[in-house]
């Protein structure tokens, strides 16, 4: 009786060896499906390269047509390029913003623009009412 389940157990073992020897074999090659130009992303990036500037400002006009945008910063207005810039958002005039941006071909072409929130303004302080303190219990 030993033997037979020494038998049936090294069969066991066995199969589970071949199995998972399987399951890691490299799967059959696929058909060769046309792969997304990596030369437009090659070129982008390669394009990017540089010394990136940023300004923190406030937006005095956008214009979508010509997609410009100009922020009055600490150095007076500045006209950036938002072309290729990632945006949350489509910011209008007086909004602050963050501008990333850097110089190329003569003009300055923005790569991220941030729209920074409203700052939290002060809550007015309520004038204070004399209301009538709550009475206490009585003792017993």
């Amino acid at each position: 009786m030993k033997n037979v389940f020494a038998v049936v157990l090294a069969v066991f073992i066995g199969i589970a060896f071949v199995a998972t020897a399987f399951a890691q074999a490299p799967a059959a090659p696929q058909t060769a499906a046309p792969a997304p130009a990596p030369e437009k992303k090659a070129e982008t990036k390669a394009a990017w390269k540089g010394k990136m500037h940023h300004v923190w400002g406030e937006v005095t006009a956008m214009d979508m047509a010509a997609k410009t945008l100009t922020v009055k910063g600490k150095k007076g207005d500045m006209t950036f390029d938002v072309t290729d810039a990632k945006m949350k958002g489509e910011p209008k005039a007086g909004d602050k913003v963050k501008v990333t941006y850097m110089k190329k071909d003569g003009k300055m072409v923005a790569k991220y623009v941030k729209i920074r929130g409203p700052k939290k303004a002060e809550k007015p302080m309520a004038p204070e009412t004399a209301a009538p303190a709550p009475a206490p219990a009585p003792a017993k």
